[in-house]
């Protein structure tokens, strides 16, 4: 395709590559979302497969220049693909495509740095990325290329700036890491004095746009933001809830969502705000019910959960979007137990938007949390230490 015809700026041409492994998305259906989530266009989407990842483009020369191809055609400026790719993999597309390709990883990164709002979320974001561009310095600073090693410099050109640069981001990491520390420490001030009033902690955990914020909304009557979109929240909100039936003030909170391949160094840099399922009395795991993949979405959830030691805590499963099912596909009654992993787990059906099941949910909360005394009571939705958390 001549430089002379235009790219769409924004659009771009979906890859995915089915090397067997189970649950794979052949309609790239939530690649799709990633995308329209970070403010790109899907004009073209390509899957194919193959026994193994080729060494040097992932998919192979001969299916480069089908995507190279399929960009032309549809005049798309960035190929994304669902999966991870390395470095010289990246760098070998471009070069072959005469375009952008970014990976899964670098996509989900993008709208971190979009959504976060408070300043431990955008340390957070800002030391994953870090972190992948540190890896990625050969293709990011293409200009190195240029330059030539001066007299007694050891390596090729621009072996020097290469690792001016290199020290510059290691720098930039450790500097990230130090005021993270910090704020997790304030974090940790805030999770021990809740813990000295001896209240009941509750976490929302589950698979991105399951619905968290809008339960948490439903519940503490406050205006944490929801959309009917990935990744709608990314920083931690706590509030108080006061629940009659038990007598007593419990702690609630709403945390970042899961997603299937979340990078690990999300995981590694999300770790102060996953700490709030980790230091939880009680789990709701929220399960997107109208969802055809939500068994795969649970088991994702799970994952994580193990990977940050929260596995243990005890866990109430939440199916939400109840108005979205069919009346066919309705349950028979609105609180049950199900089995996971070889143990009941109590499970409960409703809808944020309609508030059907809403009180079954809070019977439940006040069932778990009873005390042997009674507290005070507060408004719904009082907020604790007086910020968001």
């Amino acid at each position: 395709m001549s430089d002379l015809i235009p790219r769409n700026e924004g659009a771009v041409v979906l890859v995915g590559v089915d090397f067997g492994l189970p649950h794979f998305d052949a309609e790239l259906e939530e690649l799709g979302l990633l995308a329209q989530t970070a403010g790109l266009q899907p004009v073209a989407r390509l899957v194919c497969k193959r026994k193994a990842p080729d060494a040097a483009l992932f998919v192979g020369s001969g299916k480069a220049d089908e995507i190279r191809d399929l960009a032309e055609l549809h005049r798309a400026s960035e190929v994304v693909f669902d999966q991870s790719l390395s470095p010289a993999q990246q760098r070998n597309l471009e070069r072959q495509l005469g375009i952008a390709v970014y990976d899964r990883t670098f996509l989900i990164l993008e709208i971190f740095a979009q959504r976060a709002r408070s300043h431990e979320g955008k340390l957070q974001v800002e030391l994953a990325r870090l972190q992948y561009l540190s890896t990625r310095l050969v293709r990011r600073w293409s200009h190195l290329e240029r330059q030539t090693g001066g007299a007694g410099v050891r390596g090729g050109p621009g072996e020097k700036q290469i690792e001016l640069d290199r020290r510059m981001i290691g720098e930039s990491i450790k500097r990230t890491r130090e005021r993270l520390v910090k704020v997790q420490r304030q974090r940790g001030t805030q999770r021990r004095q809740r813990e000295r009033r001896d209240t009941f902690n509750i976490s929302l955990v589950g698979y991105t746009n399951a619905g968290k914020s809008s339960i948490f909304n439903a519940l503490v009557k406050a205006r944490a933001y929801a959309a009917d979109q990935l990744f709608a929240t990314l920083d931690t909100t706590t509030r108080s809830l006061y629940l009659g039936d038990a007598r007593r003030q419990v702690s609630i909170s709403d945390t970042v969502g899961f997603i299937r391949d979340l990078p690990h160094g999300l995981v590694d840099a999300f770790k102060a705000t996953l700490q709030e399922a980790v230091d939880a009395d009680l789990l709701l795991h929220v399960v997107d019910a109208s969802n055809p993949h939500h068994p795969e979405q649970m088991a994702e959830v799970q994952a994580v959960l193990k990977e940050i030691g929260a596995d243990n805590v005890p866990q109430v499963l939440v199916f939400n979007k109840l108005d979205a099912l069919e009346s066919g596909q309705r349950p028979l009654q609105l609180a049950d137990e199900i089995e996971v992993d070889g143990a009941p787990v109590s499970r409960i059906f409703l809808s944020a938007r309609s508030g059907e099941g809403i009180p079954a949910l809070r019977a439940e909360l006040a069932r778990r949390s009873r005390p042997e005394g009674a507290d005070m009571p507060l408004e719904d939705g009082t907020e604790l230490q007086g910020v968001d958390l």
